[in-house]
């Protein structure tokens, strides 16, 4: 949050205030039974009930439908995000083994997908907003997409389908929305063989949370005012008990930005707690009405299914955290820009993410649980994932604590939509979505990854680099995005995380990631080198690199593609496009190979050059030459005779002129009869731009006459470009000629022009003629005409630079000459007819060849 100036030292941050408004607990608002229960036999023995999901286009109405309620400017935190501003030098600095399964799963139309997963002794049970898949621990398909209902749920309904696996029970817990909440409990642990023991429970409307806790199954939801909280048997449940019962408890004191989404521990593995002292926390904004300082509000639920009405929630115990901004953009659902133009999508602020953990320990007990929040205190937003470990000394005691971090992506990536939870040794494992950022490239779309710190690494900190699970290769269509993802852990090894999120590849997908954080001895080996680094498809800003994949002992990662020695992008295939590159410009390009544990291998290099911007010009000629014509045009070296033509392309023959320097140009008319008045206008394109609109372009001109010989004289400005140019001279009967005219009396012929800064023929003969002689001497060029390779003998001479040019005026090629040969590959040029300038501090010449 825009936080005002804290007073407290950084060190306070870490300390929890614990307050309590009141001392009196607060009694359940209603108490019942379960509406209806039914039993449904298994999903293998009824095959004409497995029935495709439904997959049309369509935005899910959930919980955008309570729009986030902020105060614009309330938050006075002013500061980037602290854990941000003093990361600690562990962070992300353990390399660790990469994900050791990745598969994709559904693929649906649903906006958003809403993907959720549960992990039993054998089986990987994946649901989402209109399904649910069914897998074995190789990530082996046993059931494909299938509709909830009427395979477990035959009362219909849609969305939000969440999974669970009670370890303690060895049973399956499914909710779905449809006339409030079903929720399905499994009879056994396989979830093909087992039936189904299905509840209905009319009084819940939105993203229901569903937690597993020693005396009940606990439901949060996205409701109006304060009713947020139903516990159902689970005892009774798990029995088939049509006379289950349920109580449903307001939150006091619970203060929201407009939508609800509280949460209630989920006991990770088997070790139940004792019953009693049920948690439920929510992240408590300073941004939001009514809340003064950010913290989290800790409850705790006491059931008594003997006595109901004994049952009671306590007034929140305050946990104050170090300052966090979790409002984007007011609140809005349209948050974080997608790469490459795409729209904004939901960072999904304001919510406990799926799901808050509790795991017993032999001298204490954890809870887990993150939120998104924006890392940035300006204007701009990086989405980063705020997480905490709360401790409590055992079963029904008071909570606080213990350490808290924000993590972000590298490379100022967004992360958020993250999952946490604890492995049996107090390690923990967290999934999370990340993407671009603003101020990285726009090369990764939506993509999964991991990350983790072992029990014994400094407090606050992730200190596992980041592991890849899958990339996205699009964008999403539209704002909504997940609303949450899943982490669990493998109860067959209690070390195993298993993380499930969505993102895009070739359609809305399911991807699932399985990966351990354990210590151990890091993988030191580098992968081998890439090679056959090559160019191809080479245009004037870019081109193809394609190389032969490296091989490592645990897998490639990625490749890291460098452009000039500064590394602009990565690829976990074996090809990349180069783009924003200069025209006419050699480029130095290097591969390596990366694997998940950092170890990088040596470079493949390579060198190509861009092709040269094509200047077009307008066109400009006359319908009859029957009359007269251009017979002669003269400048400097230029002496060109020529027979009647409507336009003359010329442009393969040039001459140098220089910056500062006098030039007469003559223009001598042929006519066949009569003399009319001719006029004539010469035109250079000095900024080679494409057009002889520029000021000063326009070089000479002269109103209609019937002379026969026709000069003037201009000089070359300074700050020209530097290149070979376009000259256009024009002769038109009785009228000075534009220099895009169609006209009917007169002819067109275009030159080249190779502007430069040195010494002309004009002012100074004896100094050419000495450069002349040195050229001759000092340069060869041959074989000339060449179909593929030109070679440049330079004996001597203190050239600067070496430029070729197309007759067009772009610039192919530019070389730092040194004495010596050099050999040019032509062999990709079109044909026709090229200059080689050589050009020094003084003066510059230019020789051309032909490719044939």
């Amino acid at each position: 949050m825009k936080l005002k100036k804290l007073l407290l030292l950084p060190l306070l941050f870490a300390v929890s205030f614990m307050t309590r408004a009141q001392e009196n607990d607060t009694k359940a608002f209603y108490h019942g039974k379960i509406s209806s229960v039914e039993y449904v036999s298994s999903i293998e023995s009824r095959p004409n009930d497995l029935v495709p999901p439904d997959n049309s286009v369509r935005e899910a109405k959930d919980k955008k439908s309570l729009g986030n309620q902020i105060i614009s400017s309330k938050d006075p935190q002013k500061k980037n995000d602290y854990f941000v501003r003093n990361k600690h030098e562990k962070e992300q600095s353990m390399q660790r083994a990469p994900a050791s399964l990745v598969f994709d799963t559904y693929t649906s139309n649903s906006q958003p997908t809403d993907p959720s997963m549960a992990i039993g002794p054998n089986h990987v049970m994946v649901v989402y907003n209109t399904g649910f898949m069914i897998y074995d621990k190789s990530g082996n398909q046993l059931l494909g997409q299938t509709a909830p209902n009427p395979a477990i749920f035959p009362s219909g309904g849609c969305c939000d389908l969440t999974a669970s696996y009670d370890n303690a029970a060895d049973r399956w817990v499914l909710s779905f929305l449809g006339s409030g909440a079903q929720v399905a409990v499994s009879d056994g642990p396989n979830p093909l063989t087992a039936g189904w023991y299905i509840y209905n429970i009319p009084g819940i409307k939105d993203y229901q949370k569903l937690s597993v806790w020693s005396d009940g199954y606990y439901i949060t939801e996205n409701t109006g005012g304060t009713n947020k909280l139903w516990v159902l048997e689970r005892t009774a449940m798990l029995a088939g008990n049509s006379a289950a019962q349920i109580i449903g408890f307001k939150l006091p004191g619970i203060v929201t930005s407009g939508f609800h989404s509280p949460q209630a521990l989920n006991v990770t593995n088997g070790n139940l707690p004792a019953a009693g002292g049920a948690t439920i926390v929510y992240l408590q904004d300073n941004a939001w009405s009514g809340v003064s300082v950010d913290h989290i509000k800790v409850w705790t639920a006491n059931i008594n299914w003997t006595t109901p009405a004994n049952s009671t929630v306590s007034n929140p115990q305050e946990i104050n955290t170090t300052p966090f901004i979790s409002v984007f953009d007011n609140g809005s659902f349209t948050n974080l820009t997608q790469p490459g133009g795409g729209s904004a999508i939901d960072a999904l602020q304001a919510t406990i993410m799926n799901q808050a953990q509790f795991r017993k320990f032999a001298t204490h007990n954890s809870a887990l649980f993150n939120f998104v929040v924006d890392t940035d205190a300006g204007s701009g937003k990086l989405a980063g994932v705020r997480w905490y470990e709360f401790r409590q000394s055992g079963d029904n005691q008071p909570w606080s604590l213990y350490q808290e971090g924000t993590y972000t992506a590298p490379d100022g990536r967004h992360a958020w939509n993250a999952s946490l939870a604890m492995d049996g040794n107090g390690n923990i494992g967290m999934g999370y979505t990340s993407m671009s950022g603003p101020t990285t490239s726009t090369t990764v779309r939506v993509s999964s990854y991991f990350t983790g710190r072992l029990s014994s690494d400094p407090l606050g900190t992730m200190t596992s680099t980041e592991g890849l699970i899958a990339n996205g290769t699009e964008n999403f269509s539209g704002k909504r995005y997940g609303d949450y993802s899943k982490i669990d852990v493998d109860p067959s090894d209690d070390s195993s995380f298993w993380f499930i999120t969505e993102y895009m590849k070739s359609g809305r997908k399911g991807v699932v990631g399985k990966f351990q954080i354990q210590a151990g001895t890091p993988d030191t080996e580098a992968p081998t080198n890439p090679t056959n680094l090559a160019a191809s498809n080479i245009t004037s800003s870019g081109s193809v690199l394609n190389w032969t994949a490296s091989t490592d002992n645990v897998g490639v990662a990625r490749y890291n593609i460098s452009i000039g020695g500064t590394v602009v992008g990565t690829s976990t295939t074996t090809t990349f496009n180069v783009t924003g590159l200069s025209p006419s410009t050699t480029y130095n390009a290097s591969v390596n190979a990366e694997d998940a544990a950092g170890n990088v291998s040596g470079n493949a290099t390579t060198s190509f050059t861009t092709t040269g911007t094509v200047v077009t010009y307008c066109s400009s000629a006359s319908t009859n030459v029957n009359d007269e014509f251009i017979s002669n045009v003269q400048l400097n070296t230029i002496n060109k005779s020529s027979d009647a033509q409507f336009y003359s392309d010329f442009t393969s023959i040039s001459t140098d002129l220089n910056e500062g320097q006098a030039y007469t140009i003559t223009v001598v008319p042929t006519w066949t009869g009569t003399k009319y008045p001719e006029a004539y206008a010469v035109w250079i394109d000095y900024n080679n731009n494409g057009d002889f609109n520029d000021t000063g372009e326009l070089v000479w001109s002269k109103a209609a006459s019937t002379n026969t010989s026709n000069s003037g004289s201009f000089t070359v400005p300074s700050g020209t470009s530097k290149t070979s140019v376009r000259m256009r001279v024009s002769m038109k009967y009785n009228g000075i000629p534009t220099s895009c005219e169609s006209f009917t009396y007169g002819e067109v012929e275009d030159y080249t022009i190779n502007l430069g800064t040195g010494v002309t023929a004009n002012n100074n003969v004896e100094t050419l003629r000495s450069f002349t002689q040195n050229s001759k001497r000092n340069i060869k060029m041959h074989p000339n005409p060449t179909n593929s390779k030109l070679t440049i003998d330079i004996l001597g001479g203190d050239f600067d630079e070496i430029i070729i040019f197309a007759s067009t005026g772009a610039i192919i090629k530019k070389i730092k000459p040194s004495v010596g040969s050099h050999d040019i590959d032509v062999s990709q040029f079109t044909t026709g007819v090229y200059f080689v300038r050589f050009v020094s501090k003084r003066l510059a010449v230019t020789k051309r060849f032909i490719k044939q």
